[in-house]
């Protein structure tokens, strides 16, 4: 939320209700601002103002930033009709100012970062920035050098123009690499792996531009980012 802001949208991403039922609640006298009832809906307020709705305190929580370790079978998205979403694992207030900053496919666990901040997010998921996304993954068959070659040099995904950007490809065991990308398309890794002929059997991301996944974190828990990981 940027400040100034209108009074209205205060209280509807506060008390996480919709914009026409703040609305209502400022007209029926129900909002204080610093003590003193007003009526007016675009009434400038910053997060210095105290605002009560009903008699309770709204608090702005200010920029938040934070990890999660994934699990499978969530979706990366703040709201699902079919699955559960990553936001339903946080006990945090206002969700509805949240975005994910670097999504997961449903069965793709680890590392996702959280925040409200989205100069930060897309810093760190653009492309043109050129932070690296770290994956483990677990394959079908063991990659050869011509494919681990290919993938380093950019790959042609199906229904793609351009190649995919150069990738760092760390083969770990004969079925386990730990690949290093700089993109987030649709479906990347599992694509670029169909791409040199192999397929893809588990996918943990490891780290985002630099931030790496907390290991004392098991799959459904999170915590915030700490200063020097933010600034990374």
């Amino acid at each position: 939320m940027k400040f100034p802001c209108r009074l209205d949208k205060f209280i509807s991403n506060l008390a996480e209700i919709p914009r026409t039922h703040a609305k209502a609640a400022i007209k029926k006298k129900r909002v204080t601002v610093n003590g003193e009832v007003t009526r007016q809906l675009d009434l400038s307020v910053t997060e210095q103002d105290e605002i009560m709705l009903d008699g309770e305190i709204l608090t702005y929580q200010g920029i938040r930033y934070f990890m999660l370790n994934k699990p499978e079978g969530y979706v990366c998205a703040n709201s699902d009709e079919l699955h559960a979403t990553v936001f339903e694992l946080l006990d945090e207030p206002n969700l509805s100012e949240l975005h994910i900053a670097g999504r997961l496919d449903i069965d793709t666990t680890g590392l996702v970062l959280i925040s409200n901040d989205g100069q930060w997010s897309h810093q760190i998921t653009s492309p043109k920035k050129q932070k690296f996304k770290t994956y483990l993954v677990e394959l079908a068959e063991p990659l050869s050098e011509q494919a681990v070659s290919e993938l380093e040099q950019g790959v042609q995904l199906h229904g793609e123009r351009d190649l995919t950007l150069p990738a760092k490809v760390e083969v770990l065991a004969p079925y386990q690499i730990r690949l290093h990308i700089v993109e987030g398309k649709y479906h990347q890794v599992k694509r670029m792996l169909a791409a040199v002929g192999n397929k893809v059997v588990t996918l943990h991301r490891e780290a985002i531009a630099g931030i790496e996944l907390d290991p004392e974190l098991a799959p459904g828990e999170y915590r915030l980012l700490s200063e020097e990981e933010i600034a990374l």
